[in-house]
């Protein structure tokens, strides 16, 4: 089914499409074509403005922020060829109140007007109370130098008692550097004497040069020597046997009987022990004589290889020996005269380590000559003597510095006199920073005190003529005042009347109905009467300079705090001041004269004066614009309020943010997309209109619309299957009103949505059942 909203203009929008014509329906732009926010909660957030612009958000919202833009020419773009200078932005907002409406002296009920005379005025009571304190003031000055002169010697005795106590514990580790300043003043002296960098010495560093440059008894001390300072020669070629098997090589018939019974080197070993060097010439063990030839058949076994490398495991031994002697003697020496600041625990430690080895392998070397047939490994001793080594460099470092001091002691004294005192002024840099500071102010403050008491004399003079000079310059705003009387006198307002005070010029009173001065303003009556000058100025000219140039007005919150009777004269001076703006754009139908205001930007946060002032703007698409200003995790954004066409047979359109309930029902009918709460929508609409405003009972509604749209499916099937989608969607909306809630009609945001074409259909045919698609049709014109 076609329904009547696919209907409208479609035929129109198939005919442009055909002819690649689109509809078309773009903003026109005014003076100011972008506002730039960045500033509070805004950040990089941007404002197309029309003609007329419409805000609206809850307070803190930063619809405050938007008006302040507008006192910033770096936030506003302006269209190309227009020179801001030939244009007056007025801007009426909580400062224009303070600027424009300024309480007099102390009098309840009295102000001053316009922003000219509400500065003069309180210029003229500033100087005179001024003027009164003069001659009091140039004995106090003279007081007040005397007193602060004063100060200096406090100071400085804080000063000096500072300075010795931080630095107690580096002037007792150094006595030696402190002579003659071991007083508080002569050591204060020298610490502002400038002499002396501050630099973060360590105090270690200090305390190492100190103990030698600063010690009668320092002298030199020899270096450790390491491993290869051993003088001498050693024959260590042997040491190459010791992984051998050494053993004879003989082919005699006795040689090859030992090899046989393994027995070579039990032989060599009992003719070395028991036969060589006894004449006895028997056998150690059976004592049988011996052959005649047993020492030439001995000799034989054994080849010239076999003794060549006994005879050199024999020298490697007494070598290596002779050596590890010398080594270790070298090595102990070093202890004899040790440097008292060095620590040679790990030093004597790995010492007595390479001993236990040297001793190992002497067993070692020993073992191979008398059994040089088996291979042995030394153990080593390369590693710990690198070690040692190590520990040595680390020593003698430590010896070396103590050297080097002892030999140049007169200049490293002198270093390190320099160090404790570069260490003393780092310590209190910042005291000394501060006192000089605080002495430099106190000397300062003093001078200028001294020459306050002349000054003043002359100064008394001069208020004089300034007070008399201001006096003159007073506006004359009763003109503006009679003005502001009628229109309140033409409204039927009767909460007061402004009456100039007599006597003194620019000045004001609040006269009560009954003739009285008012004991005090409310916040809502000096709103109300810095608004009604306001929308004198939009009318005049606010200056001389500002004759005969047009106006771009911004208006924020101007009904803040107002009773009905003062927001419904506001309503209308800003319908004038709209209407005034749109006699730029509309060619006819001026409402009101002239066309001074060329751009309007009005901000509220109260919803009943932002339905006043905009229930017959909503339409006026391309010169109005409305936006809401939202704010949401402290960020504050400004929102469009323009519904976008979807359609060929559509337009780009405004939504007024704000509308009664009833009409935001038809808002959110217009935009739902889901059956559910497109179904909610629907029964509060039947309900409230149908039951509330027309006056049908649920029972006869039902009844009356299910039977019309059952006999209207019944038609539709003319014999055929009848489809009872329709009857059964209607039904279920109808008994959905049989439960009916409470409608409160009030005021609230509208919010996006979506639509859902079946549920739509059904919902039309009621109306049209019930003789009320005009109603229908009118809610959703008004809509576009």
């Amino acid at each position: 089914m076609v329904t009547w909203w696919k209907n409208h203009g479609l035929n129109v929008a198939r005919k442009n499409v055909a002819e690649g014509r689109m509809p078309m329906q773009d903003k026109m732009k005014s003076l100011i074509t972008n506002i730039k926010l960045d500033a509070a909660t805004f950040h990089g957030e941007t404002v197309d403005p029309t003609y007329i612009n419409f805000f609206f958000g809850k307070n803190g919202a930063g619809k405050s922020t938007v008006a302040y833009a507008f006192e910033h020419p770096e936030c506003l773009e302006w269209q190309n060829g227009v020179n801001p200078a030939d244009y007056t932005i007025l801007i009426y907002n909580q400062e224009f109140i303070d600027r424009n409406l300024a309480n007099y002296g102390d009098l309840k009920g009295v102000f001053t007007l316009s922003e000219e005379n509400a500065e003069t005025r309180k210029q003229i009571d500033d100087k005179t109370e001024e003027r009164k304190g003069v001659v009091a003031d140039g004995k106090q000055a003279a007081e007040d130098r005397d007193k602060k002169s004063s100060e200096l010697k406090p100071l400085r005795d804080t000063f000096e008692t500072t300075c010795w106590d931080e630095t107690e514990d580096i002037r007792k580790s150094f006595d030696q550097t402190q002579g003659g300043k071991k007083k508080k003043l002569q050591f204060a002296d020298e610490v502002l004497s400038g002499k002396h960098s501050a630099v973060e010495h360590k105090k270690e560093d200090i305390q190492k040069l100190y103990d030698i440059a600063y010690d009668p008894k320092a002298r030199r001390y020899p270096l450790f020597k390491i491993s290869g300072e051993l003088e001498g020669e050693y024959d260590l070629s042997g040491a190459s046997y010791l992984g051998e098997e050494v053993t004879s090589r003989s082919e005699t018939q006795f040689a090859q009987f030992m090899k046989a019974l393994n027995a070579t080197e039990w032989v060599k070993q009992g003719h070395a022990d028991y036969v060589v060097g006894h004449e006895e010439g028997k056998c150690p063990f059976c004592q049988r004589k011996l052959p005649d030839t047993f020492e030439e058949d001995i000799a034989e076994a054994f080849d010239e290889g076999y003794q060549k490398a006994l005879d050199a495991l024999e020298t490697f031994e007494a070598e290596y020996k002779r050596k590890m002697e010398a080594l270790l003697e070298l090595l102990k020496n070093n202890l004899n005269d040790v440097f008292p600041k060095a620590k040679t625990a790990e030093y004597e430690k790995l010492v007595a380590q390479l001993e236990t080895v040297i001793t190992e392998n002497e067993q070692l070397i020993a073992k191979k000559r008398t059994t040089p047939g088996e291979a042995v490994a030394l153990k080593d001793t390369d590693t710990i003597l690198s070690d040692i080594d190590t520990v040595v460099a680390g020593i003698n470092e430590l010896i070396q510095e103590n050297n080097d001091i002892v030999a140049t002691k007169p200049d490293k004294q002198l270093e390190c006199f320099n160090m404790v005192w570069e260490k003393i002024a780092f310590i209190l840099k910042d005291k000394v920073a501060a006192y000089t500071k605080s002495k430099s102010d106190i000397e300062a403050e003093a001078k200028r005190l001294d020459g306050e008491v002349k000054k003043l004399q002359e100064k008394y003079k001069a208020l004089s003529a300034e007070i008399n000079k201001l006096n003159a310059s007073v506006i004359n705003t009763a003109t503006t005042v009679e003005s502001i009387n009628a229109h309140l006198k033409d409204s039927g307002f009767e909460g007061f009347r402004l009456r100039e005070k007599e006597g003194v010029k620019g000045t004001y009173e609040v006269i009560r109905e009954d003739g009285k001065v008012a004991e005090k303003l409310s916040e809502g009556e000096r709103n109300f009467i810095a608004f009604l000058y306001f929308y004198h100025l939009v009318r005049g000219s606010q200056t001389e300079t500002d004759s005969g140039k047009d106006k771009i007005v911004v208006i924020d919150d101007p009904v803040s705090s107002m009773d009905s009777s003062a927001l419904f004269i506001v309503s209308a001076l800003v319908r004038e001041m709209l209407g005034v703006c749109s006699n730029n754009v509309r060619l006819e139908d001026h409402e009101y004269k002239g066309k001074y205001i060329q751009q309007i930007f009005i901000l509220t946060h109260n919803a009943f004066f932002h339905r006043e002032i905009t229930y017959n703007r909503v339409s006026h698409y391309r010169y109005v614009s409305f936006f809401k200003v939202n704010k949401k995790n402290n960020i504050s954004t400004v929102e469009k309020c323009v519904i976008e066409a979807t359609k060929v047979s559509e337009k780009d359109r405004n939504f007024n943010p704000v509308q009664n309930s009833y009409a935001a029902l038809w808002r959110e009918y217009e935009k739902l997309d889901a059956p559910i709460p497109l179904m909610n929508v629907i029964r509060r609409i039947l309900e409230y209109y149908f039951l509330q405003l027309c006056g049908f009972e649920s029972t006869v509604l039902s009844t009356t619309v299910l039977e019309a749209i059952k006999k209207q499916i019944m038609d539709e099937a003319a014999g055929g299957v009848p489809d009872y989608t329709k009857y059964h969607l209607a039904q279920a909306m109808l008994s959905y009103i049989n439960r009916s809630d409470a409608f409160n009609d009030g005021l609230h945001f509208v919010d996006e949505s979506i639509d859902c074409d079946q549920y739509r259909s059904v919902f039309y045919s009621i109306f049209e059942v019930m003789n009320q698609g005009q109603h229908f049709k009118h809610m959703m014109e008004e809509l576009e």
